[in-house]
């Protein structure tokens, strides 16, 4: 078996290759924000959707933009409004009065990366019409069924302070992202460091190619290969079931979850740990990588009561007791 995890290993740091001139191509305009950078990436060899949450000016628009200008992909950015329509992002059906029948018009979704900008300011129709692409990476025009393209990641983000002409996301469409990063205010040097950057009527926000979607699909053929062990298969199994059943892990935690995290969680934990040991160049998912990863998968899909509310309880809490409490393999 070790000889094995080795031959992964290898085969992994052949393939990851291009990771660290990506980052720092992506370095040369996005500065600090190592966490955001890893998790984008994470998201892009696990096939997840991420949801970005955070106050205005922490660049997280430019994030986005600088990873796709970093990958030789189709992207486009949307920015959803209170007056668009699910026609505005999938498509529709165009008749044609001259020939007496329908012709389709592609929307924007037909694409690699889409930028999903200010998601929660657009009403649960058209939040929907998001679903069967993110699930299915399809669109259904009419009658017909078309693919979309292959890498396909939707980057979303929202405005957690700013709740006027804002709508809640649907749970059945927050569970359908991987990963949902919250992120903070730079720290008091990498905000000297962005003032020396940016605060100049032309600051920098190109970057060059380095892959294209080819090295990706390649990639994530390595990512399923990453071992890992029927331990770490159980703990994962263990820190999801724990926020359903917390009596049973001995977690007191009296009536604070109204949902547990779905089996999409275990599916996508599993995935984002393979991807988190693919970027440290590694063979095999340890503990430490369902940990360091796990509050980006749970934090969406623990739902607490009102009974947590009232006491300001917030999934984070719930998630990083259970952290604290499952045993470690």
């Amino acid at each position: 078996m070790n000889t094995s995890i080795q031959a992964i290993t290898e085969s992994v740091q052949r393939a990851s290759t291009w990771v660290q001139p990506l980052q720092q191509e992506i370095g040369r305009v996005i500065v600090g924000q190592k966490y955001l950078i890893d998790r984008l990436l994470v998201g892009l060899l696990a096939n997840g959707h991420i949801l970005l949450e955070g106050v205005p000016g922490l660049a997280k628009t430019l994030a986005m933009k600088t990873l796709a200008a970093g990958i030789d992909t189709k992207f486009q950015r949307l920015q959803f409004t209170p007056d668009m329509l699910p026609a505005d992002i999938v498509g529709t059906l165009i008749f044609n009065p001259v020939a007496g029948d329908f012709s389709t018009k592609y929307g924007p979704i037909f694409t690699n990366l889409v930028l999903a900008d200010e998601i929660n300011r657009a009403p649960a129709k058209v939040q929907s019409a998001l679903l069967e692409a993110m699930q299915e990476r399809q669109v259904t025009l009419g009658e017909k069924t078309y693919a979309l393209p292959d890498p396909f990641l939707v980057l979303a983000t929202q405005n957690p302070i700013e709740q006027e002409g804002t709508y809640p996301l649907p749970e059945a469409q927050v569970d359908r992202f991987m990963l949902k990063i919250r992120i903070g205010y730079p720290s008091r040097t990498e905000e000297r460091a962005i003032l020396d950057l940016m605060a100049t009527t032309n600051p920098p926000t190109s970057v060059n190619a380095v892959i294209d979607g080819s090295h990706v699909l390649e990639a994530r053929k390595v990512v399923d290969s990453i071992y890992i062990d029927d331990k770490v298969k159980d703990y994962i199994v263990d820190l999801v079931w724990a926020t359903r059943d917390p009596k049973a892990y001995k977690l007191d935690l009296n009536g604070y979850i109204q949902f547990g995290a779905s089996p999409r969680a275990t599916i996508n934990l599993t995935l984002a740990a393979k991807a988190l040991a693919f970027l440290q160049g590694r063979g095999y998912v340890s503990p430490q990588d369902v940990k360091a990863i796990g509050m980006d998968v749970l934090r969406h899909r623990v739902i607490v009561s009102y009974e947590a509310e009232a006491e300001n309880m917030k999934s984070e809490d719930i998630v990083r007791r259970i952290f604290d409490t499952v045993p470690v393999p």
